[in-house]
């Protein structure tokens, strides 16, 4: 999304039924879309698929986006949603026995994350452990850290003070290290 000011006038005419800017949107946030689901995905199939639900998404939802936040706000969440929801097709898929198991091919970069994940599967199964044991503390953590959105944006996108947000990150970053360090 080169041009966060076109791409926030596109959303907001697409939000108020303009299909052509709708189009234009889908267009523009495409590769950015791309490369955040790569983020969550270590396969690049998965991630293209999630990519594309992540695009049906936007078409199906752009009338929900009220423009009280930054469409890349808007955007990082679905993003997010989808990406973890291929990835729990995928493991209910392996544990059926009707798709192999997803093999932990790529390690993470820990420049893009600040919890240093051994891999990228290592940090999705660290992600629904937390979900389970904490669920106040994923949408930080996911958010800052894979989002990599700033606080404040991250913050109004979760519902709380800047304060409750930092503290929630502080504790998922604290409780997700040591498992990733032990998968690692």
């Amino acid at each position: 999304m080169q041009d966060t000011a076109r791409t926030e006038e596109l959303a907001r005419r697409a939000a108020a039924g303009d299909t052509a800017a709708l189009e234009e949107l889908l267009a523009a946030v495409r590769p950015e879309v791309l490369r955040r689901c790569g983020r969550f995905l270590p396969c690049r199939e998965d991630a293209e698929e999630a990519a594309q639900n992540v695009l049906l998404q936007i078409a199906r939802r752009i009338s929900t986006f009220e423009g009280r936040s930054r469409f890349g706000t808007w955007l990082y969440t679905v993003v997010a949603n989808c990406a973890r929801q291929k990835y729990r097709e995928l493991k209910r898929r392996a544990a059926e026995g009707a798709a192999p198991p997803v093999e932990t091919v790529q390690v993470a970069d820990p420049r893009t994350t600040s919890v240093i994940a051994g891999s990228r599967i290592d940090l999705l199964e660290a992600l629904e452990r937390l979900e389970r044991e904490a669920p106040l503390l994923v949408e930080p953590l996911v958010y800052r850290d894979l989002c990599q959105l700033e606080y404040a944006e991250a913050a109004e996108r979760v519902g709380v003070p800047l304060g409750t947000f930092k503290s929630r990150l502080h504790e998922a970053r604290r409780r997700v290290r040591p498992w990733l360090l032990a998968a690692s």
